[in-house]
């Protein structure tokens, strides 16, 4: 293909069976690309910017009189969206998604795995450690939600083990998922270290003998349930008035049973 073949228009006499009528009157809620990789910039409370791979799930409506969607489309607007990954560039992506599917609603998700550099409690030894991040973002007409939601891995201990055993205590890594709702700018740092700071004791990627001693006994003297969990990160974010809503939930993996203990508190400020 010549360059001058290459820059004419498609040919406009070619079929778009997708902006076809449909005569069967039923509308779908949601329609477009799901698993899709792409490489994203994303924002760095310590270093300005870590770049990651994120996984994007992006939908829109469709109403019942038309036969499909653009699919090339979504894949368009995501090539054009290389830059910085913000919660206000997701916006920006959200609204141009909606426009040039000429949706009423749109559904964006982008997970990510998100790494912090961490120093060891005692040794100040570095290394990385990683957390599962998602942007979720939804606009319905004129009104847009945004939410960011963190996995965030934690130590628990026991407090009924510690208060019935003679020789210490059982304890599990556990998982804290919260999933909030914003309003002015959050960074992802400011969630990880809300839960870090409730659990009985954070992870970190490598630890020598002294931090190992640290983070035993740091763990044994702060001794939570699972419900203790979830009731701390809680009050929390009901104290943080960037968050509007939030789900927090905490499953342990525990190390003497074969099934995980699990609570999920759910809240939004705006009906209290």
């Amino acid at each position: 293909m010549t360059p001058t073949e290459a820059a004419k228009p498609l040919d406009s006499s070619i079929a778009d069976v997708q902006s076809s009528r449909d005569t069967r009157q039923i509308p779908i809620d949601k329609v477009g690309i799901k698993d899709i990789r792409h490489p994203v910039r994303v924002k760095d409370r310590s270093v300005g910017e870590q770049h990651t791979i994120a996984n994007f799930n992006m939908y829109v409506n469709l109403p019942h009189n038309f036969k499909g969607t653009h699919m090339s489309r979504f894949v368009e607007i995501l090539n054009r969206h290389e830059r910085e990954i913000s919660v206000e560039s997701f916006k920006e992506m959200l609204h141009e998604m909606t426009d040039r599917l000429e949706a009423e609603s749109g559904h964006i998700e982008m997970t990510f795995h998100y790494f912090i550099n961490k120093s060891a409690p005692v040794s100040g030894v570095e290394s990385l450690l990683d957390y599962e991040v998602s942007l979720i973002g939804e606009i319905t007409g004129d009104l847009s939600r945004m939410n960011i939601k963190v996995v965030v891995p934690v130590t628990s201990l026991c407090p009924c083990s510690k208060k019935i055993s003679d020789y210490g205590a059982h304890n599990q890594r556990s998982h804290v998922t919260v999933n909030a709702r914003t309003r002015g700018f959050v960074w992802i740092e400011d969630l990880i270290d809300l839960v870090e700071k409730e659990a009985s004791c954070e992870l970190y990627g490598l630890l020598k003998r002294p931090d190992e001693k640290f983070v035993t006994e740091r763990a044994y003297d702060h001794p939570k349930f699972v419900e203790d969990m979830v009731r701390d990160i809680a009050a929390r974010l009901n104290d943080d008035e960037r968050i509007t809503s939030y789900t927090v939930e905490s499953e342990n993996f525990e190390s003497i049973h074969n099934h995980s203990a699990y609570a999920l508190i759910e809240h939004t400020k705006e009906d209290t």
